[in-house]
């Protein structure tokens, strides 16, 4: 069989957007296995032994600070450099691996897993992806060590998601130094040792890397957040600071690229690291439900709260599947996983958010008290759909990601420029009109155990659904298209539901391969149960671009706007 090249397959989510289940993209699930799984497993285990026995999120939140401690011990434990090459003092680590230790992470506290994430997952990470061998061997030692941790610096003062327009300057010099003028705000790791900075520049856009001490670059205050309190949220100024020409990643041009890239790797460990999380929100659900008796029972044996902690179960595993299938491209060598790692980000903030909610529900007015440790979850929890591209944002990306493609794919609308609204064209031909009522039937998902024949044809179905309502929506819109955000919406989570169905039924069926259906029953009963709920919701988002209440819904908004508020009186 003719090896396959990763690097020239399409993104699987483009793909469903033209109607096509790219199955050989998805196919086989990557497993952890053989040598791999027993070092990150070491690994994993020493992460939880120390967050277990030896940090305190309460004192962490106390202090304002996760701890020097805390990074000098898990520095020395080989757990601040997990993908940085072992030449450079770190273990090495697959994009799966990583995010399998970051599960730790998050399942002993919120805050330490976005100080670490800062860290690792977009603070080293421009540095690893991008940085010659004299730039790796100069910074990522200390940063793989603990000695220093690293900050990502790209949000402004009037820069928030539209990343592009940054106000941050950076003029070159006739050294070929840059010299750095702005401000940056809401910057984890700060006021810390080690900054990929976003400027503009008469080049383009640049990403340097500057130290803390460079003369003119100031930090605080600091601010005062509702959640993660342990972070050190930082403002940070740039004052005529001149930063080396050797400290420049990649060349002129490249700064906006690399911003990107980073954070698409980056939005993956908080998927895994939310996992974690809704791991210990069951957790703690389950121990107090068995303890908790009221009416003459333990809560568990009452329906609703069994409903609650089987949602939560399910959904764990879905998100797990769906993280760990796009961390997989990454590690097999896909080059375009953006989408996937968007809607991973998209469906892990939003799960973990709502699993939080059930397991406060269950425990009562126990979770609301200050240190009970669900209380600080729901402070912390809140920021996880904003930052690192806020949802809205992402739902807009990946369906314009996939209408763009779906729109080079048809020979009467290839010029609609959906990236670049300012080039579109505002007229459709009538190209073949009527193809977008014809029937769909893509293949099924190729390497699916036969156990899953079903989930798998349903898969098939609700992909054909997306290309017609996607194509339906470019011809009625053209254009225009770019600015139907609840089209958008719905598109996204259409494709989201398809690609977590598709990363269950890839585990599943590498389970089944494993172990056989037998010995694999519950998850067999998890992987349909949850493809079950997520073809319900794709068909109901599917009728929703066809049937529902936005002409209404615009019409009180801007009634609502225009009155300044609530407007009506008893």
């Amino acid at each position: 069989m003719a090896r396959v090249d990763r690097a020239q397959l399409p993104s699987f989510t483009k793909q469903l957007f033209l109607g096509q289940v790219a199955a050989e993209t998805v196919m086989p699930f990557r497993l952890f296995e053989g040598e791999e799984k027993l070092r990150v497993e070491a690994l994993a285990a020493c992460a939880r032994e120390y967050l277990e026995n030896d940090y305190d999120p309460n004192r962490a939140e106390a202090d304002r600070w996760v701890g020097d401690d805390t990074i000098r011990d898990l520095g020395e434990r080989g757990l601040l450099g997990l993908f940085v090459d072992p030449k450079y003092g770190g273990q090495g680590l697959s994009q799966s691996g990583y995010c399998r230790v970051m599960e730790e992470f998050g399942r002993a506290d919120g805050t330490l897993a976005v100080v670490m994430g800062v860290h690792q997952s977009i603070g080293t990470k421009p540095l690893h992806l991008y940085g010659t061998d004299d730039q790796k061997a100069r910074w990522l030692p200390d940063l793989a060590a603990g000695r220093k941790l690293a900050a990502f610096a790209l949000t402004e003062p009037n820069v928030g998601s539209d990343a592009y327009n940054l106000e941050t300057r950076a003029e070159r010099q006739s050294d070929g130094s840059w010299l750095l003028n702005g401000e940056k705000r809401w910057i984890g790791n700060g006021d810390k040792d080690v900054l990929t900075v976003f400027a503009r520049s008469e080049l383009g856009h640049v990403a340097l890397i500057v130290e803390k001490g460079m003369p003119g670059v100031t930090t605080g205050p600091r601010f005062d957040t509702l959640g993660l309190r342990a972070n050190s949220l930082q403002r940070v100024c740039f004052t005529d600071v001149r930063v080396p020409a050797e400290n420049l990643l990649g060349e002129p041009g490249d700064g906006f690229r690399i911003a990107m890239n980073t954070l698409n790797n980056g939005r993956m460990s908080m998927g895994t690291s939310i996992a974690g999380g809704m791991k210990r929100f069951l957790d703690l659900t389950l121990e107090h439900a068995n303890s908790r008796h009221q009416f003459g029972r333990p809560l568990i044996d009452f329906e609703l709260v069994e409903d609650k902690v089987a949602w939560m179960n399910t959904q764990i595993y879905g998100l797990e599947s769906m993280s760990y299938l796009t961390t997989g491209l990454v590690d097999r060598g896909d080059s375009d996983f953006s989408l996937e790692s968007a809607m991973t980000k998209i469906v892990a903030s939003d799960l973990g958010w709502y699993a939080l909610n059930r397991a406060v529900q269950v425990h009562g007015g126990e979770a609301y008290m200050t240190q009970n440790p669900l209380s600080k979850a729901l402070r912390d929890f809140r920021i996880f759909p904003i930052f690192e591209g806020s949802n809205d944002v992402m739902r807009a990306f990946v369906a314009l990601g996939g209408l763009k493609a779906l729109s080079e794919d048809l020979p009467d609308v290839k010029s609609l420029s959906i990236s670049e609204p300012a080039k579109s064209i505002g007229v459709l031909a009538p190209y073949l009109a009527g193809r977008v009522n014809r029937a769909l039937r893509p293949d099924r998902v190729t390497g699916a155990h036969p156990a899953l024949a079903r989930q798998s044809a349903a898969i098939a179905d609700q992909t054909g659904r997306l290309r017609i309502a996607a194509e339906s929506a470019l011809r009625k819109y053209g254009k225009r298209v770019q600015e139907k955000q609840l089209i958008q919406k719905r598109l996204t989570a259409v494709a989201s539901g398809i690609y977590a169905q598709v990363a269950v039924v890839s585990r599943a069926s590498a389970s089944f391969s494993r172990t056989g259906v037998t010995a694999a029953a519950a998850e067999k009963t998890v992987a349909i149960n949850f493809c079950k709920s997520q073809a319900r919701e794709v068909g109901r988002q599917l009728r929703a671009l066809e049937l529902n209440d936005d002409a209404y819904t615009r019409q009180i908004g801007g009634r609502v706007r225009d009155a300044g508020g609530y407007e009506f009186s008893l």
